[in-house]
């Protein structure tokens, strides 16, 4: 009774629209994935940082700091 078309047109409606929600899910997941594995790469540190951590902990005096900082900048 419903094979005239129908009924069967209505199947690749709902395909349609399983296939789009799983490419938007797989989409949605890689996304998370990818920002989760970016999170967690060590970050790396500038110059001038690495210059201030080195001056804090006392490894080089204040006029070669001032020194080094104005040939970084």
């Amino acid at each position: 009774m419903f094979h005239n078309g129908l009924m069967g047109g209505m199947w690749y409606g709902w395909i349609f629209w399983l296939v789009i929600l799983v490419i938007i899910g797989w989409v949605i997941v890689n996304q998370m994935n990818k920002n989760k594995r970016d999170s967690q790469l060590p970050q790396q540190e500038s110059s001038l940082d690495i210059l201030k951590r080195r001056y804090a902990k006392g490894e080089i005096a204040k006029e070669e700091f001032e020194r080094m900082k104005k040939d970084l900048m």
